[in-house]
Formats: structure tokens, C-alpha cells, sequence
């Protein structure tokens, strides 16, 4: 008996209706839409809440910190412990308390990361040069205002800036400071966003102000005639590129290369590093220095140590008898950490 020809099998039609528990209806869309509806949202409020400065100088996390410390009457007043602070700014930042802290290490003093610091402090706050040099948890630690932040917050009571409602309602913020002096370019400003990042130099505050009023006078003047370039708190010497200065100063992109500083004690024969470049540790800088000598590519190092004490900063390299320091220097320039690129990038809101 002849068998019966298969029928096709039919193939099951999407259910545009299909049901998940917990979830609702699935909807077909497209990614495209999908990703516009979505994600573009979360991508903005990542780099306008939380990752560039705006004109005032600050991120939302730091203008939250500072103007919890003036509402504390920590303009006038004495140092308090800084676990008080952090916990008065949550009720601004939404944030943990080791999150909330570190923003305050940054703009301290003690931390040596901005050249004009907002935050006095008292207590070890760390360094801006060394990785592994931790700062002190926030109960042994007291910070204040600087008197530089009477420069942000003249008038704020003034209705000089917008208040708007902080994350619960139960209080109100600003949503900028009335700053009097340009904090976004005399100190150095560092956020990562989403698929775009934001690295802002800092500059000579004297300098700036020359420049200002260079302006004032002359719509076309040229600023590389009294900005000389950026001016890092840790030091370093600036490779004068005028070119790059200029792009820099139009376009907002460019590099400037920094340079470490050193001094040779003859007797001794010791290369001290007294200044590094502000993107690089003192860990680095050695760690690159003993893999080089490691793999031979370094002869002439016979020791090296980290000696920074209260006095600042010095990473000691003892070389070996006959050796020209100022040729080993050049090929440590060359080799490691000591002269490094700092990429610039004015995304500012």
C-alpha cells in the first residue's frame, strides 16, 4: 500500500502577543528604536549628571559635597571630622559614604591634586602622586572650606542661581554655583561618559585672568601671548609645542607632553626625582624602571627607592661609577613614565 505523502509542517507564526510573567507583553521593535528609546536616555544622563563639569568648574557629585560643607557654616567656621560631612552630603548625593569621601580627598588640600585645593584639611588625605599611599578613613580625618570658596558662593542667597528639589524632596540644591573666578580652567577636571570622555587641563589662575582681559580689550587677541600653557600642581616641565597650544586653545583637543624634573648628587651619585608628570604614580614610574633593568634594556641603575617624605616627593636612582646622568635621564625619558603625554579634552556642559 502506497504510503501517504508527509504534509508540510507549518511554521509556527510569531505571536506578537506573547505573554512573560513579571515582565508584561513582548513587543517586536526595532534595535534601532529600541536603542533610541533607551539607551540614548541613560547615555545623557550619564555624561550630564554624573561624568563632565559644567561652566561653574564642578560635577554634580562635587558641587553637592561643597555646598553641604557652606550650609554646615564650613566657610567660617572650624574643622569637623570629615565622617560629618560625608554623612550630611547624602542627603544630597545618593551615593555610599567611600564615594562621597573620595570626591572630598580629591578636592583637598592635603591630596595635592588641584592647584587651587577648595577643601583645608587636616589628617592624612593621601597624594595625588602615589597609588599606594591610602588616605586615612573618614573618622580620623577634619576638613573645612578654603577661603578661596567665598569666590563660589558670594551672593548664592542672593537668588543668583536656580534651587531645584534634591532626590527625596526634603530639601533643595543648587544646580550651579555663583562662581566669581574661572574654576573650570584653573583646575583640572577628569570625567569618563558614555563613548565620550572629558579632560580638562588646568591653568595658571594669574594667567588666565591676563588672557580675560586680553580679550576684553581685543576680540582677536592672541592668547598664546600670556597663557604660556597648562600649569600642573604637581610640577614637571612642559614641553613648549606653540603649534599644539594653538589647536588646543581652538578646538579644545590636542597633548601636551610633561617632562619629570631631577638633580644629581655627585657624591652620592643619585638622580633625585623631585617632580613627575601628572599622569603617572611614583609606583609606576619604579615599577617600569626595575622591569627595564630586569630585561637589560637598563645597565646603568644599580638601586632604586621611593624616598618621598613630609618634604614632598623624590624617587632616588643609584647609578653605577663612570655613568653620564644626564644621558641615562634621556633614555629614561624615553623608556618610561618620566615623560608622558596628558591628552586634553574640553567636553565642559
Amino acid at each position: 500500500m502506497a504510503r501517504k505523502k508527509a504534509e508540510p509542517k507549518k511554521t509556527a507564526k510569531p505571536n506578537n502577543n506573547a505573554y512573560i510573567e513579571g515582565a508584561g507583553l513582548v513587543a517586536d521593535e526595532k534595535i534601532t528604536m529600541s536603542l533610541e528609546k533607551n539607551y540614548m536616555p541613560y547615555a545623557m544622563s550619564v555624561l550630564v549628571s554624573r561624568a563632565f563639569p559644567e561652566i561653574d568648574g564642578f560635577k554634580p557629585s562635587h558641587r553637592k559635597l561643597l555646598y553641604t560643607m557652606y550650609k554646615m557654616g564650613l566657610l567660617n567656621g572650624k574643622l569637623t571630622k570629615s565622617a560629618n560631612i560625608v554623612g550630611a552630603t547624602m542627603r544630597l548625593n545618593p551615593h555610599g559614604d567611600g564615594a562621597i569621601y573620595e570626591t572630598m580627598v580629591r578636592l583637598s588640600q592635603g591630596n595635592e591634586a588641584l592647584l587651587h585645593p577648595y577643601v583645608m584639611s587636616k589628617g592624612n588625605f593621601g597624594k595625588a602622586y602615589s597609588r599606594d599611599m591610602a588616605y586615612a578613613a573618614s573618622r580620623y580625618t577634619e576638613a573645612k572650606l578654603m577661603p578661596i570658596c567665598q569666590e563660589l558662593f558670594g551672593d548664592i542667597d542672593k537668588d543668583t542661581v536656580d534651587f531645584v528639589p534634591n532626590y527625596d524632596n526634603t530639601t533643595t540644591e543648587p544646580t550651579l554655583l555663583p562662581a566669581t573666578y574661572p574654576s573650570i580652567l584653573v583646575n583640572a577636571n577628569v570625567g569618563i561618559g558614555v563613548s565620550m570622555a572629558s579632560s580638562v587641563c588646568p591653568f595658571n589662575l594669574s594667567e588666565v585672568c591676563e588672557t580675560t582681559i586680553g580679550f576684553m580689550k581685543n576680540p582677536d587677541f592672541n592668547a598664546l601671548e600670556t597663557l604660556k600653557g597648562p600649569d600642573f600642581p604637581g610640577g614637571a616641565s612642559l614641553l613648549y609645542d606653540e603649534e599644539e597650544l594653538d589647536k588646543i586653545y581652538r578646538t579644545g583637543k590636542g597633548s601636551v607632553k610633561l617632562r619629570a624634573k631631577y638633580q644629581y648628587d655627585k657624591e652620592s651619585r643619585c638622580l633625585e626625582i623631585v617632580e613627575i608628570p601628572a599622569t603617572t604614580t611614583v609606583e609606576a614610574i619604579i615599577e617600569k624602571i626595575i622591569a627595564l633593568v630586569k630585561a637589560g634594556k637598563i645597565r646603568e641603575v644599580s638601586y632604586i627607592r621611593d624616598e618621598t617624605d613630609i618634604n614632598g616627593l623624590k624617587i632616588g636612582i643609584d647609578i653605577k661609577k663612570g655613568v653620564d646622568p644626564d644621558k641615562l635621564m634621556q633614555k629614561l625619558y624615553k623608556l618610561t613614565p618620566l615623560e608622558d603625554s596628558y591628552s586634553c579634552n574640553f567636553y565642559i556642559l
